[in-house]
C-alpha cells in the first residue's frame, strides 16, 4: 500500500443552528463536502448542519469525515 501525502488541515467557521462553530478538517474533506453540497443544491453550512443533527456522540469533525467516506463508498 502506498502512503498518502499529508494533508493540510483547514479551520473554517460555520453557523449551525444559530451558533458559530469552528471545524478543522483536511482540505480534501472540505473539497468533498463542497462537491456533495453542490450536488444537493445546498450550502456547505446546511449540509454540515444536517450531519451535525444526525450524529450521535462523535465529534463533529469525525462525523464529517465518516459522512464523506460513506458518500464515496456509496458512489
Amino acid at each position: 500500500m502506498t502512503e498518502a501525502a499529508p494533508q493540510r488541515v483547514v479551520k473554517r467557521s460555520l453557523s449551525i443552528a444559530g451558533h458559530r462553530t469552528s471545524v478543522s478538517l483536511e482540505e480534501i474533506f472540505w473539497n468533498e463536502l463542497r462537491a456533495i453540497a453542490e450536488q444537493r443544491a445546498q450550502s456547505v453550512a446546511s449540509l454540515v448542519a444536517e450531519i451535525d443533527a444526525a450524529r450521535n456522540e462523535a465529534n463533529l469533525s469525525s462525523a464529517l469525515r465518516v459522512f464523506v467516506l460513506q458518500q464515496a463508498k456509496s458512489g
